[in-house]
């Protein structure tokens, strides 16, 4: 993360308009949703990474994830041979993942109710680093011991295409596109819609970058 976040609103011609966009019957996009909150957050995320450093996972097929990994709260996503799941330790330092700072959990908390979750208490925040050409496959977010909390998504750094498919893989999919403190809502009916994210482009964030920084928070225990 680079520069003082004073240069807040520095790219503000890539901005969407701010506002809540409906792309599901219970998905929402919040433009510009975290854009006030930028001056909490990017100080306690600094802190939660140099406690557990961005990491290349492998997936159970043998696959190095293009997007690096960290986690906090009390449970963090992890995936190697064995399979993709919750563990309460970093599997890199045997330590308890970073607790979830505050100001991360309220701001998780408010997104969901802003697009109609009240009831959201995320114990897992999922940090993924996209450099120029890192990307997502299609998948569905399914460890999770229940799915009856809403996934909140925030983008933070260079500009994403975000694809939001359907129930099923084949399903065609949604193009759209996210930029710095953007947050897209989905959950109920739509909480096992298929979703990724395309190939990073090149570029520099006058905040973040060269990267695209994605907070995930979940419900996960």
């Amino acid at each position: 993360m680079h520069g003082p976040t004073a240069d807040l609103f520095a790219d503000a011609a890539l901005q969407q308009p701010p506002g809540r966009e409906q792309i599901g019957e219970e998905s929402y996009v919040l433009r510009g949703y975290a854009l006030p909150w930028i001056d909490r957050l990017l100080p306690e995320l600094r802190r939660v990474l140099a406690q557990s450093p961005f990491r290349q996972m492998v997936t159970p097929g043998g696959f190095t994830m293009s997007a690096a990994l960290s986690s906090c709260g009390a449970l963090g996503w992890t995936t190697d041979s064995a399979g993709y799941r919750y563990t309460p330790l970093d599997p890199r330092s045997q330590q308890p993942w970073p607790t979830m700072p505050d100001a991360l959990h309220e701001f998780a908390t408010r997104a969901a109710t802003e697009a109609g979750f009240p009831d959201f208490s995320p114990d897992a925040c999922l940090i993924n680093r996209y450099v120029p050409g890192a990307k997502m496959s299609l998948h569905q977010d399914k460890n999770e011991r229940s799915y009856t909390a809403p996934v909140v998504s925030v983008s933070l750094g260079l500009p994403a295409i975000f694809l939001f498919g359907g129930h099923e893989r084949s399903d065609k999919t949604q193009k759209i596109s996210l930029f710095h403190g953007d947050v897209v809502v989905w959950g109920g009916v739509d909480r096992l819609r298929f979703h990724g994210v395309m190939p990073i482009k090149e570029g520099v964030h006058p905040i973040m970058g060269p990267q695209r920084i994605n907070l995930t928070f979940r419900t996960a225990g």
